[in-house]
């Protein structure tokens, strides 16, 4: 039970970091967010590394380093343009995409089978999303100029992008579980630093350190998104991919686009009929592949 609750703990905490995200894209690029943001949640984590053998654990670590450098570093880079981009609640509701992704990945390296039942859920949530984002409202781009999604739906590419590069880190962080006794503590501080040494290269070793250039609230603001999406996010995360499979594990950290209807008004002039019924309808596709998942498993467990 412990990874169901932590799959729904990671949704919960990005969720909301992300809106605190958001409000920062409109005044700093999103690779120097994601920086700053991986370099203060390091250093938060160093501790993981008092009893780290790198020698037994090599193999696992450098795979580790390349998970953050793919889910982190490029995953995290795109997920936070994305945000600035369209917004939060399309944004995790392309997100949604992953579970499709990671049990097909699931199913060619790890053998995780699928029944009729997961692809009929599959089915549930590409319709969904499909009229999801055909909704007619604004984009609100570096916040100056308003356009429809119509004649900018090359702005999605981010977020297919940002899940394209979660499903692989993950994947390989489920490797790493499965074969060594790396904890989610550990496993987490590793990914974050193949993260760091791979945007500090990008960025040619310069940091733009933005935090302290806001007021005293924002900045309180930030470090709490910091704590709640990355460092709990991606620790509980982890503990997702320690104790489940990857199909499972994924579907459960899913539910964010249900979650952030409780935010969405913050951000967008309002949420339509259209939009609670084909997101909540989407949330029953991800149910269909939870419950099948969770069954078979406990079969497989027994």
């Amino acid at each position: 039970m412990i990874g169901i609750f932590s799959a729904f703990g990671a949704a919960i905490s990005w969720t909301y970091a992300c809106f605190i995200w958001r409000s920062q894209t409109e005044k700093y690029k999103s690779i120097d967010i994601n920086l700053v943001k991986n370099i203060i949640a390091f250093l938060i984590f160093l501790p993981a590394f008092i009893n780290l053998s790198v020698l037994n654990d090599l193999k696992s670590i450098i795979t580790l380093l390349f998970s953050g450098v793919i889910g982190i570093g490029l995953g995290d880079t795109f997920y936070i343009k994305s945000l600035q981009l369209i917004g939060t609640r399309r944004t995790l509701s392309i997100e949604a995409l992953s579970p499709i992704l990671a049990a097909l990945s699931g199913e060619i390296f790890i053998n995780e089978n699928l029944a009729f039942k997961s692809y009929l859920g599959i089915l549930i949530i590409s319709i969904s999303l499909f009229i999801l984002l055909r909704q007619r409202t604004n984009l609100i781009v570096n916040n100056l100029t308003n356009i429809t999604e119509r004649n900018n739906l090359s702005v999605y590419i981010f977020p297919f992008l940002s899940v394209l590069c979660a499903v692989l880190g993950g994947l390989l962080s489920r490797k790493v579980f499965l074969e060594s006794n790396l904890s989610p503590f550990q496993t987490t501080e590793i990914r974050l630093l193949g993260a760091i040494i791979f945007l500090i290269t990008i960025k040619k070793f310069r940091i733009n350190f933005f935090l302290k250039k806001l007021d005293f609230n924002d900045q309180k603001r930030f470090l709490l998104s910091i704590l709640l999406g990355t460092n709990l996010g991606i620790l509980l995360q982890q503990i997702v991919f320690k104790t489940l499979p990857l199909g499972i594990g994924w579907t459960l950290l899913s539910t964010s686009p249900v979650i952030s209807l409780f935010f969405a008004t913050k951000e967008e002039r309002q949420i339509t009929k259209g939009i609670i019924f084909f997101t909540t309808l989407l949330f029953l596709g991800l149910c269909l592949i939870i419950i099948w998942k969770l069954n078979s498993w406990n079969k497989y467990s027994c």
